[in-house]
């Protein structure tokens, strides 16, 4: 039994293990006898420094060991535990997760009696389902797995999730009286703990530890203890300490963003809880599932707002939450108590929303029931019942997301380490060939030789190569946060240039979230009424009255679409609950109670009473509106024409909602609220069709316009009606052909219908391939259901275009699919029903619904109290600051809305950071800068105003002094930019999205993809560069090694410097300002990059050969001293000026600009920076300047050899960039087959549109 079967979603199952005493482990006795055999054999019988290096390597060999227990849970499983036969001796157990579900963690198991509950009142009447979920067992076994809990079941033979009493009928709940002793509500707190985010801190030295032992570092500090035993040691160590304070600022970095996310807890405010047959005020993290509590809005002056500390279900009275914390919808939901629903019914949380209030939401308005509550409140609070709390509430499960991403992307992936390995290869064989021919010398030091070779070694590996991949990734963040755009796992940018299936959620993303009333459509007409005052009097009243709509504060609120018809319809509505029309002869209507709409119902109804009018009596209502599909079958008539009518205007992508009505006799008020709700929904009254429209966002058509020709494949996943949606698909481009949409049949089978039903064609799988050739094709949440059950997904998710009527589960499912294809993935989202979605996705973007910035012709106006004021706010023409977008928003342009702050905040400010000059200018001229009123009209100018207001030429000085007082803004600005990235909070999908886009607008996405190809091409052709050079320098370093000869340490310096330079040159090239539809090479190890890579290293390597073995025939046949100290020659000039040309030549070269950045020569740092090299060593090898070349130790090249080399740099240069081009050409990058397919048939299409 050493593997157990667990049931959840994402664990699949774990592994049992006992764990071995320290002195068996496999990283302790077998070094122990190492270590006694070298101090009994090995070092008696060796020279005093063969041994050392011997211990030296025994040393190492245990230390990777003991890193390798570290970096694979697999190795600390065979090499600290050993596998048990049962649960009763196991001690550990290794749980492996999911596919995309996370990494394999080795956790405790826990085995522990349960306390015995004594009072037999506790599983009385009232907690019979707390009975059921604690059970009778007195002794379990579980473990804790990223803040959940799984317990062992004997009876299923798996381990299971904790139960919470989340699906009990609703009878049980409202029988239910709480925990009637406090020895009841221990059991349950021994059960599911406190009400708490308990997740500790991380300390710097811990989380510092965790980046420490990357592998890339180990090898990186190996390498530089390795260097600092040779004469390089002040550079090693000066390495050395850059890097730990770049690991320290990614560690704080990560404490930053922690301490954050620590900053969400339970509401610990005191409530009243119904304990022990009484009621007592707990705080909220002292809730327990099965806890009657006391809910309301706290309506005390000064009280802290009321937020639910835990899931509860509603039993008496009603309110209204805002769940924007948890759905990113601002509209407030209104929480109906379970009274009326049917007590043999189990509750579904997703189903039964509405009776739900959900931790971590606010409470903005309740109403006690008094009359239903079969337990009355002391406070006239609303009884709830505690369901979920902790990390199992809806709150702690986005809480898990955040905490435990899916796939955390570093710098080091397996391909860059496999890379890296493959240079190691050709550096171990420079080393070891230079190893044995020093071996054959027998006076040469081995200490010596073990250095020589390790420089070799390392210099495969600059130690500053994460920080040069980092400048690449760093400077995309700065793009993007210009653009309002802020990335918390920034090496997922790079991934933005992979993308080739763009998935968008459609409400919200690509259309507005305002909806527009267009009408009513009456079936036997089927004609659109747009006049209010022609509406149908039963029509109108179901606008006027069907709906969920509240006032909280005095201020209408709910639903747009709701507030949209009511509108359109020209009534009016009150907060009792009252709707009259206006300037209509037409009877107003009183709402007496209302059914709630329903998700799985797909309808909403209410019971009116409807005032006397002048020629009629009074008389009670039922109005209804919902899904045509779903009033369709509740009507006593079915009027002619009744689907041709409503998929009419569900194909011009309109939103269509039923209306209907029943008349209900004269009877009391109570019994019209104890109604059933299948009796008041049915024998319904047709009374037409509500027709809306949700227009598109401005740039959406033209966004999905320039992705789809840049050979993206685009997809929409939506909750909304098939049809609705593949007209809006139609619209943004997304489908281009006709449409099939998989439809259910009335014989229970699928199959490919068209909208307008033209098309039939049977479901076959075998089918599917050839159907989307022809075809673009939609899938709505019940086929995709079907065809999980068919095991058909794989073969049928990779070719849709639309999905509709999706939940949040199956948007996730659907971006885990196509990632298990092969997909490179990418979603846009608004809500936290996309959270899964955006977290499966290789780049997930959460768009906050804000304006995005203002046009560069935008007017600024600087706005401050005076100047002594700690902060000022830069406000644009709209009248709206920086304050309240929560940080910087800029725009393409130069101009921008950025915080500003005087020269005394931040402890002397930007000019105390440039220098005292500038803070005297600022103080000598009698007033802080950033309190100057004429900013925008001083700065840059060439005049001034005195006290008198008159126009006053400025004198050069203060010319100056303007432009120093520019400079300060300008870097202050970039200060800001860098330092005052907002912070997504709770209720932002972004929480758990790598990517928060502040626009209301799909642009973004393309901002992305472009930066992404431009960080991908940087980083893809730094490891080019750095593979050519370091197959070069090997080269270099093992002929000069075995000539004797080394590098010198200003030599050294020199060719640092330049490549530092050209690395960080290169990062900062821009992309181009349109996609392109050919696609930059993703992978490492592809045809283009490895058979350019070893064409040009072939030429580079013929180029140094021929170099050095032209020296060699002027070097005088003498032996020098390995081990001497560095002395300059013939051959060491050759090779040190031969490589630095390669070098530059390999920048030169490999440097990829259009179609993806800038060019070489639009690059100017980088142009200008190559230009400077190549006259430097142009100056080194003519022997222009004997000083110079002195200085860098370089001896005078025999006459002619200097022009010699230049030539034959120029024939490399050539020669290598003519490689290079030809490889690109040979070997383009993919396309995926099915995106050019689809972008051919969408040209195809656009032709026959113009034609």
């Amino acid at each position: 039994m050493a593997i157990v079967d667990v049931s959840a979603k994402t664990v699949r199952h774990v592994e049992l293990f006992r764990k071995i005493s320290t002195a068996r482990r496999l990283d302790v006795w077998p070094f122990v006898c190492l270590y006694l055999l070298w101090i009994g054999l090995v070092f008696p019988s060796l020279e005093t420094a063969d041994g050392l290096i011997v211990l030296a390597g025994i040393g190492m060999l245990h230390i990777l060991t003991m890193l390798c227990t570290v970096w694979s849970v697999d190795f600390r499983c065979f090499a600290h535990y050993q596998k048990a036969k049962d649960l009763k001796t196991a001690e550990f157990c290794k749980v492996v997760p999911e596919k995309y579900s996370g990494s394999k963690e080795v956790v405790p198991l826990l085995h522990r009696k349960l306390a015995q509950v004594q009072d037999k009142k506790a599983g009385g009447a009232g907690n019979l389902f707390l009975s059921s979920q604690l059970g009778a067992t007195d002794e379990e076994v579980r473990f804790d797995f990223r803040k959940q809990t799984f317990v062992y079941s004997p009876e299923e033979g798996v381990f299971e999730k904790v139960g919470y009493p989340s699906k009990e009928t609703f009878g049980t709940y409202m029988k239910c009286t709480g925990h009637a002793s406090e020895a009841r509500a221990e059991v349950a707190k021994e059960k599911w703990g406190p009400n708490v985010f308990d997740f500790p801190q991380p300390t710097f030295g811990k989380l510092f530890k965790e980046q420490c032992m990357e592998p890339f570092f180990v090898f990186q500090v190996f390498c530089v203890g390795l260097w600092c035993l040779d004469e390089y040691w002040y550079y090693s160590v000066f390495t050395l300490f850059m890097l730990l304070l770049f690991e320290s600022t990614v560690v704080k970095s990560r404490i930053r963003t922690l301490m954050e996310l620590r900053q969400v807890a339970v509401d610990k405010q005191s409530l009243l809880v119904y304990r022990g047959g009484k009621w007592v005020r707990l705080s909220g993290i002292a809730l327990l599932p099965g806890d009657i509590v006391s809910l309301g809005r706290t309506t005390a002056q000064g009280s802290e707002e009321r937020t639910v500390p835990a899931d509860m279900l509603l039993l008496a009275g009603t309110v209204i939450a805002n769940e924007a914390l948890l759905t990113g919808e601002s509209t407030p939901q209104w929480k109906v108590p379970v009274t009326g629903r049917d007590p043999t019914e189990r509750l579904a949380v997703k189903r039964d929303k509405t009776h739900v209030l959900f931790g971590g939401t606010k409470i903005l308005q309740h109403t006690p029931d008094k009359q239903t509550a079969h337990l009355k409140t002391p406070d006239n609070g609303c009884v709830a019942i505690v369901l979920r709390t902790g990390f199992n509430t809806s709150q702690g499960k986005l809480m898990r997301t955040i905490l435990f991403s899916t796939e955390r992307v570093t710098a080091n992936n397996w391909e860059s380490g496999l890379f890296i390995m493959f240079l190691v290869v050709f550096a171990l064989m420079a080393a070891g060939y230079v190893l044995m021919k020093g071996l054959e010398d027998p006076n040469r030091s081995r200490y010596k030789l073990l250095l020589n070779c390790s420089l070799i070694i390392t210099s495969v590996i600059p130690p500053e190569l994460p920080m040069e991949l980092s400048i690449a990734v760093n400077t995309s963040l700065i793009a993007l946060a210009r653009k309002g755009i802020y990335c918390t796992e920034p090496f997922r940018i790079p991934f933005g240039g992979k993308v080739d299936v763009c998935c968008f959620d459609k409400t919200g993303t690509l259309t507005t979230d305002d909806m527009e009333f267009r009408g009513v459509v009456e079936v036997e007409t089927k004609e659109l009424i747009t006049e209010s005052k022609k509406l149908p009097e039963m029509a109108a009243s179901a606008l006027a009255a069907c709906h969920s709509l509240v006032f909280v504060d005095n201020k209408l609120v709910g639903d747009p679409l709701e507030k949209a018809a009511i509108k359109g319809a020209q009534w009016c509505y009150t907060s009792d609950e009252r709707a009259f029309p206006k300037g209509q002869p037409r009877k107003s209507v009183q709402i007496l109670h209302r059914f709630h709409f329903a998700s799985h119902l797909k309808r909403m109804s209410v019971i009116v009473s409807v005032d006397p009018g002048s020629a009629s009596s009074q008389g009670f209502l039922v109005l209804v509106k919902g899904a045509p599909e779903t009033i369709q079958s509740r009507l006593v008539t079915l009027p002619a024409g009744y689907v041709e009518a409503y998929k009419q205007f569900t194909r011009q992508g309109s939103r269509v909602l039923a209306l209907a009505y029943k008349h209900l006799p004269d009877m009391p008020i109570g019994e019209l609220r104890s109604i059933e709700r299948d009796d008041a929904e049915s024998g319904l009254h047709f009374s037409g069709f509500a027709v809306f429209a949700c227009p598109l966002r401005r740039d959406s058509a033209s966004t999905l316009l320039e992705l789809k020709d840049s050979s993206h494949e685009l997809v929409m996943i939506t909750g909304d009606q098939a049809l609705t949606a593949v007209h809006v698909a139609s619209q943004v481009h997304i489908v281009s052909r006709p449409v099939l949409v998989l439809t259910l049949g009335d014989d229970g089978s699928f199959s490919w219908i068209s909208p307008d039903e033209a098309v039939q064609l049977p479901f076959r799988i075998e089918e599917v391939e050839q159907v989307a050739s022809t075809y673009d094709l939609c899938v709505a949440g019940e086929g995709l259901a079907w065809l999980a059950r068919q095991e058909a997904l794989d073969v049928v998710i990779p070719r849709v275009q639309v999905y509709a009527r999706v939940s949040p589960d199956q948007k996730e499912m659907i971006l885990t699919t196509l990632k298990g294809c092969g997909r490179v993935t990418l979603m846009c989202g608004d809500g936290t029903n996309d959270v899964g979605a955006l977290k499966q996705a290789h780049v997930g973007v959460a768009l906050l619904n804000v304006s995005p910035p203002p046009k560069s012709s935008s007017i600024r106006t600087l706005e401050t109290s005076s100047s002594h004021s700690p902060t000022s706010t830069l406000t644009g023409v709209d009248g709206r600051s920086a304050h309240s977008s929560g940080g910087v928003m800029l725009n393409d342009g130069a101009n921008r809305r950025r915080r500003s702050q005087s020269s005394s905040s931040r402890g002397g400010g930007l000019a105390a950071a440039i220098g005292p000059q500038a803070n005297g200018v600022v103080q000598r001229s009698g007033r802080s800068l950033a309190g100057s009123p004429e900013l925008g009209q001083v700065i840059g100018g060439s005049s001034s105003t005195d006290a008198n207001g008159a126009v006053v030429p400025l004198t050069p000085a203060e010319l100056q002094r303007q432009r120093l007082l520019k400079k300060q803004e300008q870097l202050k600005a970039m200060m800001d930019e860098m330092d005052q990235l907002p912070t997504v909070k709770l209720g932002d999908a972004s929480m758990a999205s790598p990517f928060t886009a502040k626009h209301a607008s799909v642009q973004p996405t393309l901002t992305i993809i472009k930066q992404g190809r431009c960080t991908l091409v940087t980083t893809m052709q730094m490891f080019k560069i750095l593979g050519l050079n370091c197959l070069a320098m090997a080269y270099v370093l093992s002929v000069m090694s075995l000539d004797g000869v080394k590098v010198g340490d200003i030599q050294a310096m020199i060719s640092g410097l330049f490549t530092a330079a050209f690395f960080l040159f290169i990062s900062h090239a821009k992309p181009l300002t349109t996609l392109s539809p050919e696609r930059p090479h993703a992978k490492i190890f592809s045809w283009y990059v490895m058979l350019s890579l070893m064409g040009q290293f072939a030429v580079h390597l013929t180029f140094l050969v021929m170099a050095v073995r032209q020296a060699e025939k002027h070097m005088p046949e003498e032996c020098i001293d390995p081990d001497s100290e560095f002395t300059p020659n013939l051959v060491n000039t050759v090779s040190y000026t031969v490589n630095m040309m390669i070098q530059c030549a390999t920048f030169a070269v490999n440097y990829v600009g259009h179609p993806f950045n800038q060019s070489v020569v639009e690059n100017k740092p980088f142009f200008y920076a190559l230009i400077a090299a190549a006259g430097f060593f142009t100056v080194l090898t003519s022997d222009t300047v004997r000083s110079l070349n002195d200085s860098l130790k370089l001896v005078p090249l025999p006459e002619g050899m200097g022009h010699q080399l230049l030539l034959m740099s120029a024939a490399d240069l050539v020669v290598t960039y003519t490689i290079e081009r030809l490889a690109r050409w040979a070997f383009p990058s993919r396309v995926p087959s099915l995106s050019a397919r689809r972008t051919r048939g969408h040209q195809a299409s656009s032709v026959e549109k113009e034609d």
